[in-house]
C-alpha cells in the first residue's frame, strides 16, 4: 500500500506541476499581449516637441552676398590708330593721375597733322593775298575808278578767306589733340589691374586689340582703391532697413578673421522685376588697399526691428494648398491645425501677422501625416538643443 501511495503522490505532484507551468506559461502570453497592445497604442500616439511664439527681436539681421568694387575703375581706350611704341606700366603698378602709360607710333596720323600745318600756311598766305587785295579796290572805289559791284565781290573774297584760315586752324587743332593722345596717361592716382597690349601691337582708334568675340579691348585698366564700393541686392521685403547710418559688417575670403566696416551711401530706388531686389552701394575705407576691385563679399546687415509681429521657426509651417498653417496643441493634447498669415520668411524664422497667440503650443517640424484632431504626445527637448529662435534673430 505504501508503494501505491508514494506513485499516487508523485503523479498528483506531477500533474500539479504541469499545471503550474501551463499557467505560468498562459500568465505570460497574457502579459506579453498586454505589453504589446500597449506598446502598439503608445507607437500609434506621435511624439512632438512643441514650441511657443515669442516676439521679434529688437534687431533684425539679414546675411546676404556683395561685391566689392573700386571707388573710381577707367578702362583706357586709344583715341588713335597705329603700333604700341612701349609701355610703362605693368599689372599692380602704383600711378598717379598723368603718370605715362604707354606710347604709341602713328605714322598715319603724322603725315595728316603734317598737312594740316601745311594747310593752314596756304589759307594763311590765301588770307593775306585777299586782305591787301580787297584793300586796294576799296581804295579804288573811293575815287569811282571800279564799280561798287567790284568791291563787293572783294570783300566777300576776303570773308571766305578768313573763313578758310579759321577752318583750316580749327583743322591743325583737332590733329594737334589727336598727337596728344599718342601718350596714353593714367586718368586719376590707383593701380594698374589689367594691361591688355604689348610693344608692336597694332590698336585702333576707340579700342585696342580685337577679342575673341570681335569686339576692341582696352589698353590698360586703372582703379582708384584708397575707398572702395560695397554692391549689395537687398530683398524687396527687406528693403525698410536701408536708412542713413546703417553699417555692414563685410567679411572677405582671402581674409577670414578681419571684419571691414561698410557705411550705407545710396540705394537704387527700384527693384529688378527679375528677381526683386534692389541694389544697394556702401562705402568702405580701404587706406591699406587690402581689399581688391571684384572681390566676393559675406555681408551682415543688422537694423531695428519696426513692427513687433509674431515669429515661429520656419519648420514649424505647414505648407497646404488653400494657405499656410501651423499645428497647436490644445491642453489635452490634441492637434489642430490653425490658419495664419505670415510676412517675411527666412530661412531661420518667419514673421506671422494673424492666426497666432504668444500662449499657443505649436509643433515644431510636424510629422507629414498628422491629422487634425489626433492625439499627440509631447516630449521634452533632448538637452542642448534649444527651440526658441529669438537668439537667431538677436545675432
Amino acid at each position: 500500500m505504501s508503494i501505491r501511495k508514494s506513485q499516487k503522490i508523485l503523479l498528483v505532484s506531477g500533474a500539479v506541476a504541469v499545471m503550474g507551468w501551463c499557467g505560468y506559461l498562459v500568465a505570460e502570453r497574457v502579459h506579453h499581449a498586454a505589453s504589446l497592445r500597449r506598446e502598439a497604442q503608445m507607437a500609434a500616439i506621435p511624439n512632438v516637441m512643441v514650441i511657443s511664439p515669442h516676439t521679434e527681436a529688437h534687431h533684425v539681421s539679414l546675411e546676404l552676398p556683395g561685391t566689392v568694387e573700386a571707388w573710381y575703375q577707367a578702362p583706357i581706350y586709344p583715341q588713335v590708330s597705329g603700333y604700341v611704341r612701349m609701355w610703362y606700366k605693368d599689372y599692380g603698378a602704383r600711378v598717379t593721375a598723368g603718370d605715362v602709360l604707354a606710347e604709341i607710333n602713328t605714322p598715319g596720323l603724322d603725315a595728316q597733322f603734317a598737312q594740316a600745318q601745311a594747310d593752314l600756311q596756304s589759307s594763311q598766305a590765301k588770307y593775306d593775298l585777299a586782305v591787301v587785295t580787297a584793300q586796294r579796290w576799296r581804295l579804288m572805289g573811293k575815287s569811282q575808278a571800279v564799280s561798287g559791284q567790284s568791291v563787293s565781290v572783294q570783300d566777300a573774297n576776303e570773308k571766305s578767306a578768313a573763313a578758310d584760315l579759321e577752318a583750316a586752324r580749327h583743322n591743325l587743332d583737332r590733329y594737334a589733340a589727336l598727337e596728344r593722345f599718342k601718350v596714353i596717361v593714367a586718368p586719376f592716382d590707383g593701380v594698374v589691374t589689367e594691361r591688355d597690349i604689348n610693344v608692336g601691337d597694332y590698336v585702333h582708334e576707340g579700342g585696342g586689340n580685337l577679342n575673341a568675340n570681335g569686339g576692341a579691348s582696352e589698353l590698360f585698366s586703372v582703379a582708384d582703391t584708397h575707398q572702395m564700393r560695397l554692391f549689395v541686392s537687398i530683398p524687396e521685403n527687406m528693403s525698410y532697413i536701408l536708412q542713413p547710418g546703417l553699417h555692414a559688417s563685410v567679411r572677405v575670403p582671402q581674409f577670414p578673421d578681419r571684419v571691414f566696416e561698410g557705411q550705407f551711401l545710396t540705394v537704387s530706388g527700384g527693384y529688378d522685376p527679375d528677381t526683386r531686389t534692389s541694389v544697394s552701394e556702401f562705402v568702405i575705407d580701404n587706406k591699406d588697399h587690402a581689399l581688391w576691385p571684384g572681390t566676393f563679399a559675406a555681408v551682415t546687415l543688422s537694423a531695428p526691428e519696426q513692427s513687433g509681429h509674431l515669429a515661429i521657426p520656419t519648420g514649424a509651417l505647414v505648407f497646404q494648398e488653400h494657405g499656410m498653417q501651423v499645428a497647436v496643441v490644445d491642453d489635452h493634447d490634441i492637434a489642430h491645425f490653425h490658419d495664419i498669415t505670415v510676412g517675411r520668411m527666412g530661412d531661420g524664422a518667419t514673421q506671422v501677422l494673424s492666426g497666432l497667440s504668444a500662449q499657443d503650443r505649436i509643433i515644431d517640424n510636424p510629422p507629414a501625416d498628422l491629422l487634425e484632431g489626433e492625439k499627440v504626445h509631447v516630449s521634452a527637448p533632448a538637452a542642448g538643443y534649444s527651440n526658441d529662435v529669438s537668439e537667431k534673430d538677436d545675432e
